[in-house]
């Protein structure tokens, strides 16, 4: 079992789903919001790893969805800057446990890291716990970025 601080939007049905599985896997899962928590570029990085930057980016944002932002025309800084703006361009999850901290939610890194008691399932369903679970409605903007 471990112990997960777990930043995302807060009313995500998507996290919603991602949480609970964490916790039918037997772990313990604080929820905060990505959304207020006060991110400075440092802290945010730690969580991005190696990733490449246009990763770091949540594909759902209203922003990168509209083609405003391309994800990959920024470098490092800028896009911390930018994230650092607007919240709903940081990729979600943000999870951390022990002293290892990640950035999205892919159940075989999961299962690897911390154990998942479905992993089969969880890896069938994987574009289901990452993709926005909100039906969209014609002429409105996405409900769930």
């Amino acid at each position: 079992m471990a112990d997960i601080i777990y930043y995302t939007k807060i009313g995500c049905i998507t996290s919603t789903k991602q949480v609970n599985l964490l916790r039918q896997s037997g772990h313990q899962v604080e929820v905060r919001d990505l959304l207020e928590h006060p991110w400075q570029p440092e802290e945010l990085l730690s969580y991005f790893g190696d990733r490449p930057v246009k990763l770091w980016f949540n594909p759902n944002s209203p922003r990168i969805k509209s083609g405003e932002i391309d994800p990959s025309a920024y470098h490092a800084a800028a896009a911390l800057e930018m994230m650092q703006g607007d919240h709903l361009l940081i990729r979600r999850p943000l999870m951390i446990s022990g002293d290892r901290k990640i950035c999205g939610f892919d159940p075989e890194t999961l299962h690897a890291w911390i154990g998942l008691s479905s992993p089969e399932e969880a890896i069938a369903r994987s574009g289901d716990l990452q993709s926005c679970s909100h039906p969209p409605t014609p002429g409105e903007p996405p409900a769930c970025p």
